[in-house]
C-alpha cells in the first residue's frame, strides 16, 4: 500500500486554498494509497474563540458541504485511495449554538460522504494550548480498516502519556486490537505540533515507542506554519523498528510517498521502553542548565540554525500573512538590533516574494560615533540603506519644556526613558508612512528583567530574539558570521553592551554580566529552581534575589508586549501567564 504524508502550509481559515489543495490531491498521478493530512487540516491550528465566532461557523460548514459534494462526485479507481484530514465536527442546541466541537478525523473516499472516524481523546490544557476550553474528548479507538490493512488512529497528544490525563489511547488502542484480535498494519498520527528545540528528537524517540509497543510502523504528519507566535516545524516521519524510513524537511511544505513497510521489531530498548516520553506541563520544568553548576549550555550548531530557520519562518509567514513587504529596523549598533537586520538579510535572500528592508540609526546625546560606524559597516555588508534621524534636537526641546511646565530638570530614569520613547515614536512615525513593520529587538534577558522601556524600545509588532538570551544571541550571531561570510562587524560582537541613555553606560552597571544572569532567569523561569535552590548551589545571592525580584516586578511590562516567536519548551508570550498584581520580594 501507498502512503503519502501531505506536510501542508496554509493559512487558518484558508478555506478556498485548503479546498484546492484538497482536490488537487485526485490529479497528481499518484492519487492511489492511503493520504494523510495534519491535525484541523480543513480549518489551521490554532483556532481559539475562531471557533465560536458565528461567520467562521458558517464558512466552515458550507465549505465542508463542498467538500462531501466533491467527494460524492469522485469515481471509484482501480487503485484504492483514502484521504485521512484533521478537521472540525459540530453540534448544536435547539438555537444554532454550538453545543459541542470535537477534533476529528475525517476519512474521504471516491463516491462517499465523508465522515468523521476518530475524535481527538487527550485535549492538552498546558503552556500554550486550551483544547479543553474549546473542544470535547473522545473516548473510543478507532482502527480504520483499508486496502486490507489495519491502521490505528490518534491525534497529536494521543500518541503522548501524562499523568495529566486518566488513560492512554494508545494503550487502549493496543487492548482494542487484542480484543478484536486483529493485527495492526500502520499507526497514523495527525499532528500541529508546536516547534521547540529538541522536540523534534522527542517526537522520533515517542514514536519509535509506540511502534515496538503496537508492532507496526509508525506515521506522523505535522503542519508547517507561524500562527503569530507559535511555530510548526513539519519533520513529519514513518518509523520502523528502530529506523527513521523517511523524513520531510524542516520548516517547509513537503509530501512523503512510500510504501508502507512491513514492521520489524527493533532489538534495542524500544523493545522493552514505552512510558519514557512525556509531553505534559511537567515536561516545561526540563532546562538548559548543566546538572552540577546550573551554567547555561551553550548552543550545538545544528540548534543555531533550527532557531535561525524558526525565527524566518515566524517573521515571513507574519508579514505574508498581514501583506506586509516593507520592514523598518531601529538600528542601534548594538548586538541585539544587527542580529535581527542579519536575519532579515538572510531571508530576503532565500524567500521568493520581493521585500524592502529599511535600517533607521537615531543618534541621541549619548550615542557613540562608534555605533554609527558598526551600523554602516553593517549596512554596507548587507546591502541595506541606512537613514539617520538624530533625536537630539527633539530630545532638547521636550527637557526644555518639561522644565517650563513643571519647574522641575527632567533627569534620570526620567531622562533616559525618553531617549527610548523618542526613537519609538519615531521609527513608528516611519512605518506608518511607508507601510512597514517595525520588528521589536529586544532579547529574553532585557524581557525578563525589564531592561526595556515600555512605548520605547520595547515596541515593535512582533518579537523576533525575545526567546533567546543574550548570551545566546551573541551564539546565534557567531553561527550566522561563520555561514554567511562575517555578515556582522565583529566589533558588534565584542563591544560591551550598552543602552547609550547617558554617559559612559553599560548593562553591567544595571545588571549581572549575562552569563551570570541568563542561568538565573532559566532557572527560575523553568519553574524547577527557587531563589533559595540557586543561592544554595553557589550563585551569589545579592545578584539571585535581585534577578528575581526584577523578574517578578516587571509583568505589567511583559503584559503589553508583542508576540515572541517561540523557539524554546518555556517562553514568555502566550504560554507565559502570571498575575501582574501579586506579592513580590
Amino acid at each position: 500500500m501507498q502512503i503519502n504524508l501531505h506536510q501542508t502550509h496554509h493559512e487558518i481559515g484558508d478555506f478556498e486554498a485548503i479546498f484546492k489543495y484538497l482536490t488537487s490531491t485526485f490529479s497528481t498521478g499518484k492519487q492511489n494509497g492511503l493520504h494523510l493530512f495534519p491535525e484541523l487540516f480543513l480549518t489551521g491550528y490554532p483556532l481559539q474563540d475562531l471557533v465560536l465566532q458565528k461567520s467562521f461557523i458558517e464558512e466552515y460548514l458550507a465549505f465542508l458541504n463542498d467538500v462531501t459534494l466533491w467527494s460524492e462526485k469522485q469515481f471509484k479507481s482501480a487503485a484504492p485511495i483514502a484521504l485521512l484530514v484533521g478537521g472540525l465536527a459540530y453540534q448544536f442546541d435547539s438555537v444554532g449554538l454550538p453545543l459541542q466541537i470535537e477534533n476529528v478525523i475525517y476519512l474521504i473516499e471516491p463516491g462517499k460522504k465523508i465522515k468523521a472516524i476518530y475524535t481527538k481523546q487527550l485535549l492538552p490544557n498546558y503552556d500554550l494550548y486550551e483544547e479543553k476550553k474549546y473542544f470535547s474528548p473522545g473516548h473510543l479507538p478507532s482502527v480504520l480498516e483499508f486496502d486490507n490493512k489495519k491502521i490505528g488512529l490518534l491525534i497529536c497528544e494521543d500518541m503522548w502519556f501524562s499523568h495529566l490525563h486518566d488513560h492512554d489511547p494508545v494503550e487502549q488502542l493496543k487492548d482494542h486490537l487484542i480484543e478484536k484480535k486483529l493485527n495492526c498494519d500502520l499507526v497514523v498520527n495527525l499532528s500541529a505540533s508546536p516547534f521547540h528545540l529538541g522536540k523534534h528528537d522527542q517526537r522520533i524517540q515517542r514514536a519509535l515507542e509506540i511502534a515496538n509497543y503496537i508492532e507496526a510502523p509508525f506515521a506522523y504528519i505535522n503542519r508547517v506554519a507561524a500562527e503569530d507566535e507559535i511555530i510548526f516545524d513539519g519533520r513529519s516521519f514513518i518509523v520502523n523498528g528502530s529506523d527513521v524510513i523517511k523524513l520531510a524537511k524542516a520548516f517547509n511544505s513537503d509530501v512523503l510517498s512510500l510504501e508502507l513497510p512491513i514492521f520489524t521489531k527493533s532489538q534495542n530498548e524500544f523493545a522493552t521502553k514505552f512510558k519514557t516520553s512525556s509531553n505534559s506541563w511537567a515536561n516545561l520544568f526540563t532546562t538548559r542548565l548543566s546538572s552540577d553548576t546550573l551554567a547555561l549550555l551553550p548552543l550545538k550548531r545544528n540548534e543555531c540554525q533550527e532557531i535561525l530557520d524558526a525565527l524566518i519562518l515566524g517573521i515571513s509567514d507574519y508579514s505574508v500573512k498581514n501583506k506586509i513587504s516593507k520592514f523598518s529596523i531601529a538600528l542601534s549598533g548594538g548586538m541585539d538590533s544587527s542580529l535581527v537586520l542579519a536575519i532579515l538579510k538572510i531571508m530576503k535572500d532565500k524567500l521568493p516574494q520581493k521585500i524592502e528592508i529599511e535600517a533607521v540609526f537615531m543618534p541621541g546625546f549619548f550615542s557613540s560615533s562608534q555605533s554609527y560606524d558598526l551600523s554602516y559597516d553593517l549596512c554596507q555588508n548587507i546591502g541595506v540603506k541606512l537613514t539617520t534621524m538624530p533625536i537630539k534636537f527633539i530630545h532638547s526641546t521636550i527637557k526644555g519644556s518639561y522644565r517650563e511646565n513643571f519647574s522641575n530638570e527632567m533627569k534620570g530614569l526620567a531622562d533616559e526613558n525618553i531617549q527610548s520613547r523618542l526613537r519609538g515614536t519615531l521609527i513608528y512615525a516611519r512605518s506608518n508612512d511607508i507601510g512597514s513593520m517595525v520588528l521589536n529587538t529586544s532579547n529574553k534577558s532585557e524581557i525578563a528583567v525589564g531592561y526595556s522601556t515600555i512605548y520605547g524600545d520595547s515596541v515593535g509588532a512582533l518579537s523576533v530574539l525575545g526567546d533567546l538570551y543574550k548570551s545566546e544571541v551573541y551564539e546565534l550571531a557567531l553561527y550566522i558570521n561563520e555561514q554567511y561570510n562575517d555578515m556582522i562587524p565583529e566589533e558588534i560582537i565584542t563591544r560591551a553592551p550598552s543602552a547609550e541613555l547617558r554617559e559612559n553606560q553599560e548593562d553591567t552597571q544595571s545588571l549581572p554580566p549575562y552569563e551570570r544572569l541568563d542561568p538565573i532567569l532559566e532557572a527560575l523561569l523553568s519553574n524547577r529552581f527557587s531563589a533559595a535552590h540557586l543561592i544554595q548551589k553557589g550563585h551569589k545571592k545579592e545578584e539571585v534575589l535581585k534577578v528575581f525580584s526584577l523578574l517578578t516586578k516587571s509583568e505589567y511590562k511583559r503584559a503589553q508586549f508583542c508576540p515572541i516567536i517561540k523557539v524554546k519548551a518555556k517562553s514568555f508570550g502566550f504560554g507565559y501567564r502570571v498575575p501582574i498584581s501579586k506579592k513580590t520580594l
